[in-house]
């Protein structure tokens, strides 16, 4: 086996797209997602790149002899907060050493980061790997469903203005970032802006963002307070369009406000995965995205 780093190449992004796509496509058939849409594809391939860009450090490629790819990690390191957005080896190549050393390579990117997180699948392998690493498992929760006229006539408006969010916001938005997760996502903004709605809060009682994926995920909710959590989250599903599927995961206990906002929208919760922290206190109030964390 060859471990290397990967590189900011559209065939390096195409190798990555193949693992995960080999890794998790079963799970996503079984979770009734459609079955990677084109639209999706193109965006994974852009964060890959940039992950490979900005950390190239933490992002490695295992090959077999032939050149071929047999697993991916990638992994950020933003302010002293480390986070794992990626990590899926081949079927073939399980049980055989690769995910221990692709784990390895990107766990020693982060030493020397006072705190890490990851999000976790339901695998209990990867949880196991987890908690060996030194993270606390914290079970999450997820809420789905579809947004009709009865669920927008279910939520109550949001309480305060909510505006579009745009380049200019991004002090705000890392100001927000380190008291909620201690530490900036930087340029993760910078992509995000080109793939997401950024609602933005910010008034005399604190400040807050989330984004809102056209595909109805909303990811990376970060506010001073569960009040401007909740106005975000409201005005995150209100915006939807009807007939969308929509998705907030990676929701821990501590992110009750979510809940009650998802719930009276009408939406399902379920549980789904695991929140990985190492030293830190899960995040509140907080939704993580898988890749930003």
């Amino acid at each position: 086996m060859i471990l290397r780093q990967l590189r900011d190449t559209d065939e390096d992004a195409e190798a990555a797209w193949e693992v995960m796509a080999a890794a998790f496509g079963d799970a996503a058939a079984l979770a009734g997602e459609e079955r990677w849409p084109p639209a999706y594809v193109a965006e994974v391939h852009e964060r890959n790149r940039h992950l490979a860009r900005t950390d190239p450090g933490g992002c490695w490629l295992a090959l077999d002899e032939t050149g071929m790819p047999l697993g991916v990690t990638l992994s950020t390191r933003r302010e002293g907060t480390w986070g794992l957005s990626m990590f899926a080896v081949l079927p073939r190549a399980q049980r055989q050493g690769v995910g221990r050393e692709l784990l390895a390579a990107a766990l020693m990117y982060g030493r020397g980061c006072l705190r890490g997180i990851i999000c976790g699948s339901e695998d209990p392998r990867a949880a196991s790997t987890y908690r060996r690493a030194g993270f606390a498992l914290h079970p999450a929760m997820r809420l789905r469903g579809t947004v009709g006229p009865e669920t927008k006539e279910r939520l109550s408006p949001p309480d305060g203005a909510v505006h579009e969010g745009v380049a200019r916001h991004r002090d705000l938005l890392d100001s927000v970032d380190r008291r909620t997760r201690g530490g900036a996502h930087g340029a993760d903004h910078e992509l995000l802006l080109t793939q997401r709605r950024l609602l933005v809060v910010d008034d005399l009682a604190g400040s807050g963002y989330c984004y809102v994926g056209a595909d109805g995920k909303v990811e990376m909710l970060a506010a001073t307070s569960r009040r401007l959590a909740k106005r975000l989250l409201t005005a995150a599903l209100l915006c939807l369009p009807e007939g969308t599927d929509a998705r907030v995961p990676g929701l821990t206990a501590e992110q009750q406000w979510a809940v009650d906002v998802g719930l009276e929208a009408g939406l399902e919760l379920s549980t789904g995965g695991y929140v990985c922290l190492r030293g830190m206190p899960p995040p509140a109030p907080y939704i993580p995205s898988g890749t930003f964390l």
